[in-house]
């Protein structure tokens, strides 16, 4: 490949690219963060004016600013989203397609969508693609292919100028070699870069050299404030998820979890572990969860302080992680070697190097006794020789001009005192295949310096989600893995519904949850954790989220492992399907438990005199509530555990607004609501913020003074400010 060609102005790029291909354009894109929005917009404008090229856009997790859907909705958003978004520029394609304006010559086809952002859409759900993580990249080239665009960082490293891939390896360096291979039977593919001096630069793998692109957009005007997801606040049951699924994470072990509340809830209960021991082993006991599970979590997890610390294996690179090395648990080292990784599995060596650590890698085979130069630069390379020698002709050469013969027989002794370095080196403590998070994380893995920014790995998706290839090393660096993923329902006899409803709408996407169900029961010590809110409310109707039987599963039951519910841990793999019952009937909500029995018992599928046992027969939302509350009050689980981008205002609105939403789904709601606004006589002055905040302090219209009379209602109501009109503090 030739240097790439350098554009300061995306239309003219855009030119080149349709010069170049033709207009049959098949554009492969990542998911998430790593869209180069402007030239992607571009070329999207240039098929809406051109409507002989044919445009189809192949991605998938478009990520929208969220607009709101009512006039309230965008009074409260409006604010938020210009301090958090910034000039982040809009994916014209999804304007158009929100408006039903998405052109006949360009199609959008996505394998993962927004959870939940494209139910009831036609066009979406009709071009949808169905498939595993790992098959994007084959499934992108299937499809044909012919232009992949990505933004990227850049950097100047020892005079030379390198890219990186920087959040989006994932499918990224799985379709490069496939692409390039195509290119070399004579298909035309064109790759674009678009530089975001935003964007972290990452190392290893994310490192690419300039010749890897066809074309790079450079130009400040294109800099743009990166997406970000917010940190989402955890409630009650979210908290008491995370802390049983703590419970099942084992010290020096491996970890995946995903975004959201459920993982922050996680992240918090391993903090907790790691802090606050005592106070977390009480919990854990009045909880019930010790006395109940003992036996598993001693088998599977701990309840101990992290000593040897996490190593995380992940398809995302969450915030959580982020805040797992800050707290130090992240800190588990892998080695990309699979001598130097066993003898660290086996305990025959620690990260201190000592003289023999030498005969080890001799005794493996992993060295020669005249050292060659790639036994040398593997040496260096993992800090076992010190990064001052050089290697010339069979010398050793020390910054001190001394000449040792690389001979281990005749020279160990010199060789040890002058060339052992003191500790191993070019360890990873996370290898992620994306990242997307807060401002708060890109800020963090900006600040790394080189060297620690060198312990997270961001790799091909291919890499992370399977064990395919290489499967020695992986095994070895995944011990005691513990793959955690959220699902929405689970049936009876133990298969999971995440992904899709029973009539066939999609929610989001399979994406790389049965990969990691089918690592985990591929490792010889690995765990699939799937969690499960135990029930799921549509205004004021409460349904199991344990269900007999369902239309649809993204994990077949043959896969079952572990579910975890706010109430308890159900551990189904290779059990019986009348013990896979009980033990999912022991972590429902009381208020289904019943009626979720009698199903199974009708169908012969549990023993007709089985009782669910009493001490599972109070799993009531109220109980775990007063739990909740009553450490709450002693000033642990904060709505927002790792911080938020909302004003104390804001948190307040966002609970009264989501108050009188519930309220107003049922007409019973609507008649207090009424009451609730005929009663609001006088505005207190203590409302005054919230109202200024929703430009509702001096109402102009009949529905505006309603509305801020509801509000003002709901403030009082919630405890967030006095009939008196004093503050509550």
């Amino acid at each position: 490949m030739s240097k790439p060609d350098d554009y300061d102005d995306v239309e003219r790029c855009v030119t080149e690219v349709i010069e170049r291909i033709g207009k049959e354009i098949v554009l492969g894109i990542p998911m998430g963060l790593g869209k180069p929005n402007h030239f992607v917009n571009a070329l999207y404008r240039r098929a809406k004016q051109d409507a002989a090229i044919q445009l189809t856009i192949m991605t998938a997790l478009t990520l929208e600013k969220p607009k709101g859907s009512n006039d309230i909705e965008q009074r409260f958003l409006g604010p938020l989203v210009e301090r958090i978004f910034g000039d982040y520029p809009d994916l014209d394609y999804i304007v158009d397609l929100r408006k039903g304006e998405l052109p006949d010559n360009i199609r959008l086809q996505e394998f993962y969508f927004k959870p939940g952002a494209f139910l009831n859409s036609p066009v979406q759900q009709q071009n949808y693609i169905c498939c595993n993580y790992t098959d994007a990249a084959r499934v992108f080239v299937d499809h044909g292919v012919n232009v992949i665009a990505q933004m990227i960082a850049k950097k100047t490293i020892d005079n030379r100028l390198y890219y990186s891939l920087s959040g989006n390896t994932d499918v990224t360096l799985d379709l490069l070699p496939l692409l390039m291979e195509q290119r070399r039977q004579g298909r035309k593919i064109v790759c674009v870069g678009q530089v975001n001096a935003n964007l972290p630069f990452m190392y290893r793998d994310a490192l690419v050299e300039a010749v890897t692109f066809d074309m790079i957009i450079d130009n400040p005007v294109y800099d743009f404030t990166l997406f970000s997801t917010p940190n989402m606040a955890v409630d009650s049951a979210d908290y008491l998820i995370g802390l049983n699924v703590s419970a099942l994470i084992k010290d020096g072990g491996t970890l995946q979890i995903g975004i959201g509340s459920l993982g922050d809830a996680i992240v918090y209960a391993c903090q907790l572990r790691q802090r606050h021991n005592e106070i977390y082993q009480t919990l854990l006991a009045e909880s019930g969860l010790l006395q109940q599970y003992s036996p598993l979590i001693e088998e599977v997890g701990g309840t101990a302080p992290f000593q040897e610390g996490l190593y995380g294996s992940s398809e995302m690179l969450v915030n959580g992680f982020w805040h797992l090395y800050q707290e130090e648990i992240l800190k588990r080292r892998v080695y990309d070697h699979v001598v130097l990784q066993s003898l660290i599995n086996e305990g025959r060596i620690t990260e201190e190097i000592k003289p023999e650590l030498i005969d080890l890698l001799l005794e493996r085979g992993a060295i020669q006794i005249q050292l060659t130069r790639a036994d040398f630069d593997f040496l260096q390379r993992f800090g076992i020789f010190r990064r001052e020698l050089n290697y010339e002709d069979g010398y050793i050469l020390t910054p001190a001009a001394m000449q040792i013969p690389a001979d281990l027989n005749e020279q160990r002794e010199p060789i040890i005192q002058h060339c052992l370095g003191a500790r191993l080196g070019n360890g990873i403590v996370m290898h992620g295949g994306f990242f997307l998070g807060p401002q708060s994380l890109y800020a963090g893995l900006r600040s790394l310096d080189e060297e620690e920014n060198q312990r997270f790995c961001m790799t091909g998706v291919s890499n992370v989600n399977q064990l395919y290839g290489d499967e020695t090393l992986k095994s070895l660096q995944r011990r005691q893995a513990r793959f955690i993923n959220t699902t929405i329902m689970v049936t009876l006899i133990g298969a999971a519904v995440s992904d899709g409803l029973d009539d066939g709408q999609v929610i989001s996407g399979v994406g790389g949850q049965y990969n990691f169900v089918a690592m985990a029961n591929a490792l010889p010590d690995a765990r699939s954790i799937l969690m499960l809110r135990s029930t799921r409310r549509k205004g004021t109707v409460v349904s199991s989220n344990i269900v007999w039987n369902y239309g649809h599963i993204t994990i077949p039951r043959h896969l079952r492992d572990i579910v975890v519910t706010e109430y308890g841990i159900a551990d189904l793999r290779g059990k019986a399907d009348k013990e896979v019952i009980a033990a999912l009937l022991n972590i429902a909500d009381s208020r289904f438990q019943d009626e979720l029995l009698e199903k199974a018992k009708q169908v012969g599928k549990i023993p007709k005199d089985y009782q669910i046992p009493s001490q599972f027969r109070n799993n009531t939302p109220q109980r775990l509530e007063a739990l909740y509350r009553s450490y709450r009050d002693k000033g642990l689980f904060p709505d927002f555990p790792f911080g938020t981008d909302l004003t104390e205002v804001e948190i307040t609105l966002g609970k009264a607004l989501n108050a009188i939403k519930s309220s107003m789904a049922t007409p019973g709601g609507m008649v207090k609501n009424f009451f609730k606004v005929m009663e609001s006589l006088s505005i207190p002055e203590a409302a005054r913020p919230y109202l200024e905040r929703l430009q509702l302090d001096k109402p102009v219209t009949l529905k505006e003074q309603l509305i801020q009379k509801l509000l003002v209602a709901e403030l009082v109501a919630g405890g967030h400010i006095q009939h008196d009109g004093t503050a509550v503090v």
